[in-house]
């Protein structure tokens, strides 16, 4: 199942949705479900910022269910400017928040609470997959 829709900012919540829909056919914990929004408004929100930018180019979503033991795959495509956004440095949250350099803050919390973070540049485009174990 997959959905693409135009890559801005007023999009996340029909994302969000998409994915809910299935997450709740499945019966997905609440805490996990919780995990998996913030992880889909961090990443999409990254592509309507900076993929395009200052153009609005499409995005698509793709959602898959593995079994043994189940989880779900969430792929996020675009076909905007190259960026993985895995080569960033983690920030140091141990400093305050005034002395930590602005940004990567999001991609963070998304690979401390999913499963894998992978990421490819193929036939120009960015392919982001998240996986969730439920």
């Amino acid at each position: 199942m997959e959905i693409t829709v135009p890559a801005t900012i007023e999009n996340v919540e029909k994302v969000t949705g998409f994915v809910n829909t299935e997450l709740d056919k499945l019966g997905c914990p609440s805490k996990a479900k919780a995990e998996i929004d913030i992880a889909i408004d961090e990443l999409f929100s990254n592509i309507a910022n900076y993929a395009y930018n200052p153009e609005i180019g499409k995005a698509t979503v793709k959602f898959e269910v593995q079994n043994n033991p189940q989880a779900v795959v969430i792929t996020f495509m675009d076909n905007g400017k190259p960026f993985d956004p895995l080569l960033r440095e983690d920030p140091n949250i141990k400093l305050a928040a005034e002395d930590r350099d602005i940004g990567g803050l999001g991609i963070f919390m998304v690979k401390k609470t999913m499963d894998s973070v992978e990421y490819e540049y193929k036939d120009s485009h960015n392919i982001l997959k998240i996986k969730k174990h439920l």
